[in-house]
């Protein structure tokens, strides 16, 4: 009798011991840092397929979970609108751009969708922490309204705040109206050597430092690496120079066979034709190829720096024994800009020039090469505008999953829940006394634990009259009042064989469905638009 019973109550602590939790959970709430690059391509990294030098950011995708599938919003301002609210950019008020002081456009439309700035019908994520008791810090580019000081960080609920409150500015000397401010003051001159990655990243270290208690904190360190101007620190630049003298389409083929081999992209998809506007580098004589060797080696540098900076955070709380419950995310806010020209803005002699903030760029021949291996740039909803590098690094949440390659979709409107999720923070109904846009997205954090969830009916877009909308593995993309196209993304993610023409049944219900979503999320009306983006259409037609 007391063998039998010893033998039972083995045998009930071996299965205990042997279940193991569907989701598992760290011991304590963890700390979140969310990490943005400004104006990145899909294949920037060197875990996405580049040649750039980037192995902190590696380790991290190492040790944690990349996704292939995860969207933004095609710009800087309607990104960090839904990132920060997890709603729809046109539900937080920032359909296109933002306003601020020194606007030469008044981005306020009149209308709910478009009124430049955050709204009060929404929360941001820092907002929402706060509630369950996490410090709130944000260092770099905030972006998303600052003609008054009620929506400077500090009063949409971070605690610190240190960065530009506008966009693009000198990575050397920034200077008001687009300089540093500190908490709720301009900085009205740095002091030299500055370098923007730089000072984000201890900034933002300083302020987890300074933090005296042991609750958990909130990190949002946006950079604007590697968004024009074309600035960076000498010796990064001179790791680079020369390496680019192969071209852009030798560039773009060793990054795609790269993502072949690591089983990002499959073989079948092809890189996306170069638009016929762009010219072959074998056309340019010897000097302009000298000169786009320098715009893409600085454009490397920014990125280079920007990832050494990332390594020092992560330094920074593995020394103070916070790496492991940190849930870390780190995406870009756009595709590769090709803003400035197809050969780059700016004078070559604009490079580094600290009193030049303005597009002295790569070009859109290097930002081609950017996205491998799609088509499209920043603005449009083609994958090359949309498609981001995610990253999410959590050791005490990641188990199974460690260093998987994800291909589950997931979009901006995740992130808030994910964050909700993670760290038992409840999303309100009102905040203020005014009423709060139900949440949108759906947590990533079953994909964290077992590598899928219940994906998303239908994933939507829409900026600057580019549109789009996934349904499984179809994409209807194109600009508002012209014909659908229709890909499918398992065969054709490069967006080379539109099948419109194939599928007039699905696309009808797809653009039904699209035109719903828009007339109840914002998106209509549209106000008295103050910018006229036909040209600008006309152009990425003519170029794919």
């Amino acid at each position: 009798m007391l063998l039998s019973t010893l033998l039972a109550g083995f045998l009930l602590i071996g299965a205990t011991l042997s279940r193991k939790p569907a989701h598992p959970k760290a011991a304590k709430r963890p700390n979140i840092v969310l990490i943005m690059a400004d104006d990145m391509g899909y294949s920037d990294l060197g875990c996405y397929g580049s040649e750039i030098p980037t192995p902190n950011l590696d380790k991290l995708a190492g040790q944690g979970v990349r996704f292939t599938q995860f969207y933004n919003a095609a710009r800087c301002c309607p990104t960090r609108a839904a990132l920060m609210t997890g709603l729809f950019q046109h539900q937080a008020g920032i359909g296109h751009m933002t306003r601020e002081p020194n606007n030469r456009v008044n981005y306020d439309y009149g209308v709910d969708g478009y009124r430049g700035e955050l709204n009060r019908n929404c929360v941001t994520l820092a907002e929402v922490l706060k509630t369950a008791g996490y410090h709130t810090y944000m260092a770099g580019k905030w972006h998303l309204g600052s003609s008054t000081p009620d929506l400077y960080p500090r009063q949409r609920g971070f605690d610190r705040y240190y960065g530009l409150l506008a966009g693009a500015s000198s990575y050397l000397d920034p200077i008001q109206p687009r300089g540093i401010w500190l908490d709720n003051e301009p900085i009205e001159k740095v002091s030299p050597p500055f370098y923007t990655t730089d000072a984000f990243t201890d900034h933002a270290i300083s302020f987890l430092s300074e933090q005296k208690d042991t609750q958990p904190f909130f990190l949002y360190l946006a950079f604007t690496s590697p968004h024009w101007p074309l600035h960076a620190l000498k010796q990064d630049i001179e790791r680079f120079r020369g390496q680019y003298r192969q071209g852009w389409d030798a560039v773009r083929e060793q990054r795609f066979r790269k993502q072949v081999k690591a089983g990002m992209v499959p073989e079948r998809w092809g890189i996306s034709a170069r638009p016929e506007i762009y010219p072959a580098f074998s056309e340019q004589d010897t000097a302009r190829q000298r000169e786009m060797d320098y715009r893409m080696a600085v454009y490397a540098a920014q990125i280079y720096r920007m990832d050494q900076n990332i390594g020092k955070l992560v330094d920074h709380l593995r020394k103070t024994g916070q790496l492991e419950n940190t849930l870390l995310v780190f995406l870009s806010d756009n595709g590769a800009c090709q803003e400035g020209g197809i050969l780059g803005g700016g004078a070559i002699t604009d490079i580094n020039d600290p009193a030049k903030g303005g597009a002295v760029s790569y070009g859109g021949v290097w930002a081609n090469a950017s996205n491998t291996p799609f088509k499209g740039f920043k603005h449009v909803s083609y994958e090359g505008g949309i498609a981001t590098p995610l990253i999410v690094h959590y050791p005490a949440g990641i188990r199974s999953q460690k260093g998987k390659i994800v291909s589950a979709p997931g979009y901006l409107i995740d992130i808030m829940p994910t964050f909700l999720e993670a760290s038992g923070a409840v999303y309100p109904t009102e905040a203020k006394g005014r009423k709060i846009h139900p949440i949108e997205g759906k947590s990533l954090l079953p994909i964290l634990a077992n590598g899928t969830r219940q994906p998303h009916d239908y994933m939507y877009w829409e900026h600057e009259n580019h549109r789009a909308i996934r349904f499984g593995k179809w994409k209807a993309v194109g600009v508002i009042g012209a014909p659908w196209e229709l890909y499918d993304l398992e065969q054709d993610r490069t967006e080379q064989h539109n099948r419109a023409a194939d599928q007039p049944d699905l696309v009808k219900k797809l653009d039904q469905q699209w035109n719903q979503w828009a007339n109840t999320h914002h998106v209509f009306p549209k106000g008295t638009m103050k910018a006229d983006f036909s040209n600008e259409w006309n152009f990425f037609k003519t170029a794919h």
